[in-house]
C-alpha cells in the first residue's frame, strides 16, 4: 500500500483533480454538481455550481476552467466489507445531457460550450487535457441504460465554442486522457477493457496510428481492473487511475514495465501533480469521498498546458 496522508474527506464522488493559481486543488463533486477548491490544509469551499455531474477539469489558455460534464448518474449505495460506499449508476431521469462547459477563473460564470459534434449529442464527456496550441482533447464515455450503453469516442475542440471533431471512433467506454512529454502520443484509457491505448499524432488533432499501451491487472477473485481518468509523470509514465483493483497503474512510456500501486478504495478514479516541483501525487478515492496526497510519488510529474 503506497503511504498518503489525507487532505479532504467527506467529498461527493470527487474526480477532476487540478492544481489552481497559488497551490490549491480544485476536484469535481460529481454527486454534488459542483466544483469544491481543497487548501493544503484541508479547507474546503465550493468554488462553481454546473450541475449534473461534472467529471474531469482542466484550465485553459484563458485562466479558466473546462469541465466535461457528464450529465449525471444515477446514484446506488453498496455494503462492501462492512462499508457503505457510494457508486454511480445508470443515466439519471434528471440527466442533463453531456456538455463540455467553462468556468470563470473565479468560479462565478459557468457556461456551456458544446452539447454535439456533428449534430450527433455529446452522450458523458468525462476527461479532457490541453495541447500546445490551446485547444483540447477530451473523452465521451457515453451513458448506460437498462439494457444498451452508448457507443462514443475520443474529440478535439477549441476553447472559443467554434470548433469540434470526432478523432476516434469507436471506442469501448473512453475515459482516461493525456499527452505525452513531446505532445506526439496521446493516451486514452478505456474503461471496461482495461486497456491504455497509445495513438501516435502528425498533428494537432491528427490520429495517425494506434497500438495499446498496456492493460491494467485485475484483483483477485474476479481477477478485474478497469480504467478511469490518467496523468503523465515527467519521464512520460502513463498513470492510470484503476477501479475494482482499486489504485494506480504506472505504464511506461513504450509499455515494458508496468506497476500497480494499491488504494483503500474500488474505484480510484484520477490524479494530478501538483505543489513544489510538482513532487505530490494528489489522488481522489471516489467511493469512500476522499483527496488524499502522496509526497514520495517515484517521479515528478509532467507539468500540464496553462498549469499554473
Amino acid at each position: 500500500m503506497v503511504d498518503f496522508r489525507v487532505v479532504a474527506a467527506d467529498l461527493a464522488f470527487p474526480e477532476g483533480p487540478l492544481e489552481l493559481p497559488g497551490g490549491d486543488i480544485l476536484v469535481t463533486e460529481i454527486r454534488a454538481g459542483v466544483l469544491t477548491r481543497v487548501t493544503p490544509a484541508g479547507q474546503k469551499s465550493t468554488f462553481a455550481v454546473t450541475g449534473g455531474g461534472p467529471n474531469g477539469a482542466a484550465i485553459g489558455p484563458d485562466g479558466a476552467i473546462y469541465v466535461c460534464q457528464n450529465g449525471g448518474f444515477e446514484w446506488n449505495q453498496a455494503n462492501i466489507g462492512g462499508a457503505t460506499l457510494l457508486m454511480p449508476g445508470e443515466q439519471p431521469a434528471d440527466y442533463i445531457g453531456g456538455q463540455i462547459q467553462r468556468v470563470s477563473a473565479d468560479g462565478g460564470e459557468v457556461t456551456t460550450l458544446y452539447r454535439s459534434c456533428a449534430s450527433v449529442p455529446l452522450k458523458g464527456p468525462n476527461d479532457i487535457v490541453f495541447d500546445a496550441e490551446g485547444n483540447f482533447y477530451f473523452t465521451d464515455h457515453g451513458k448506460t441504460h437498462p439494457r444498451l450503453r452508448d457507443r462514443t469516442g475520443v474529440f478535439y475542440a477549441s476553447p472559443d465554442g467554434k470548433m469540434i471533431k470526432e478523432i476516434i471512433f469507436p471506442m469501448e467506454g473512453p475515459n482516461g486522457i493525456g499527452l505525452s512529454p513531446d505532445g506526439k502520443t496521446l493516451y486514452v484509457a478505456e474503461t471496461p477493457t482495461g486497456r491504455v491505448w497509445a495513438n501516435d499524432l502528425a498533428g494537432p488533432g491528427q490520429i495517425a496510428g494506434r497500438r495499446v499501451l498496456g492493460t491494467v491487472p485485475g484483483a483477485a477473485p474476479m481477477h478485474l481492473g478497469l480504467c478511469d481518468s490518467l496523468c503523465v509523470d515527467g519521464e512520460g509514465n502513463v498513470i492510470v487511475a484503476t477501479l475494482v483493483n482499486g489504485g494506480l497503474t504506472s505504464i511506461s512510456p513504450d509499455g515494458s514495465k508496468l506497476t500497480h500501486y494499491p488504494f483503500p478504495d474500488l474505484l480510484v478514479t484520477n490524479a494530478c501533480f501538483a505543489g513544489p516541483g510538482l513532487r505530490t501525487l494528489y489522488v481522489t478515492l471516489s467511493t469512500t469521498g476522499k483527496l488524499v496526497a502522496v509526497d514520495n510519488w517515484p517521479a515528478k510529474g509532467l507539468k500540464l498546458h496553462f498549469q499554473a
